[in-house]
């Protein structure tokens, strides 16, 4: 029943959420139907193949994390473990949501600097890490590191400008993916020993 339950308000959030944003984007003066249009079909299948599968790998940390605090907080309530756990789903959903939506674009449209954007979101993960140092430390940490320095030579190529179709967007491209790579792992290998520890403790 608790299933049915939760079903039943996460359902009725989300319909109200629906109408809401529809309510909004006819205020806007432009047609509710926007809201549902199809992602644009690229003439080459190969077509930004790479970006959508940095893009899914985005979504496994804040899933994989999401499904592990809920897990953590059924088999066993340590506050320490579950909080790690917790902001690790929200600041990865908050990558997500970003490279997802362009959260950057829309606000670079509006007039904010997509460096402010940048800095925001450093400072929230500067934040998360050192308020979780002393856990970060005792995980496979290089994974995370390597990840996280391998995007930052991808944002560093990106502010650069470089002239060229082929090797400026291979020299962000690259590290960009391999970074998603890395910090997917991590999140992946964090949360699997998290649970067996649980588990067994």
């Amino acid at each position: 029943m608790a299933s049915y339950r939760s079903a039943f308000w996460v359902n009725s959030f989300s319909f109200l959420a629906v109408i809401a944003l529809i309510v909004y984007t006819q205020f806007l003066g432009s047609p509710a139907g926007i809201l549902f249009e199809p992602p644009l079909a690229p003439a080459d299948p190969n077509a930004g193949l790479l970006t959508h599968t940095f893009q899914l790998l985005c979504a496994v940390p804040p899933i994989v994390c999401t499904f592990s605090f809920g897990l953590l907080r059924t088999i066993q309530r340590q506050q320490t473990r579950n909080s790690f756990i917790l902001y690790s789903a929200i600041i990865t959903g908050g990558f997500l949501i970003n490279e997802i939506f362009r959260i950057h674009i829309i606000l670079l449209r509006a007039g904010i600097p997509k460096l402010i954007t940048i800095v925001v979101y450093a400072i929230a993960t500067l934040g998360y890490g050192l308020a979780f140092r002393r856990k970060i430390q005792s995980t496979p940490y290089i994974l995370l590191l390597s990840g996280i320095g391998l995007l930052f030579s991808a944002i560093a190529v990106d502010s650069l400008k470089l002239s060229g179709d082929v090797v400026p967007v291979l020299l962000e491209g690259v590290p960009k993916l391999f970074s998603e790579i890395n910090i997917a792992l991590y999140f992946w290998s964090v949360c699997y020993g998290e649970i067996l520890r649980s588990r067994n403790s």
